[in-house]
């Protein structure tokens, strides 16, 4: 069974990000997939100064992502970078320094937006960032999601066919990332 954590980037309950991301489970062909949503919303702000005396939730949030095999983070662009929630998630992840929970974990991002490109920004920042954690990130396919509310039902799920193909398209990629990196590791 492969487990993947899903990390959004936003923590707005409205968030297009989080409902997008809600459905990729859903659009995956290998059925020995286990999806699971990592919470870092109670994340204080990071201070170096607890580093000798980690938080508990801290501690929590880095052993949710030591607890998956990979990771997907989908995230919305803001003022054309990462939300600054996702980067103080983010830094919590990777500290103290040498007990980073991203290294050498594998990761796919992707984002959605209303704009056909509006997480471009977002994602080539997050790549920097996680290239400087030694994340092996997937560079292919890039997705930048084209949100459209009339392409999910009320219920939440996928309703429109080209939407469809893109997320497919993207999670499954994510899993074969993951597990390709898995059989490389072991």
């Amino acid at each position: 069974m492969t487990r993947i954590g899903i990390i959004v980037g936003s923590i707005a309950e409205g968030s297009i990000n989080r409902q997008v991301a809600s459905v990729l489970p859903h659009l995956v062909a290998d059925e020995d997939v286990e999806f699971t949503f990592l919470e870092y919303k109670d994340l204080p702000f990071y201070d170096y100064g607890l580093d000798a005396n980690y938080p508990q939730v801290a501690l929590d949030w880095k052993q949710s992502i030591a607890d998956v095999d990979g990771v997907i983070i989908v995230t919305p662009e803001y003022s054309r970078s990462i939300p600054g929630v996702l980067k103080n998630a983010l830094d919590w992840a990777a500290r103290p320094w040498g007990e980073g929970a991203f290294a050498g974990k594998p990761v796919a991002i992707m984002g959605a937006s209303i704009g056909p490109s509006g997480t471009a920004a977002a994602q080539q920042h997050l790549r920097a960032i996680l290239g400087h954690y030694d994340a092996p990130t997937m560079g292919q396919p890039e997705t930048f999601f084209h949100y459209r509310a009339d392409a999910f039902g009320a219920d939440g799920s996928l309703q429109d066919d080209a939407a469809r193909a893109v997320l497919s398209n993207f999670v499954n990629a994510a899993v074969a990332h993951v597990n390709q990196f898995a059989r490389v590791s072991a």
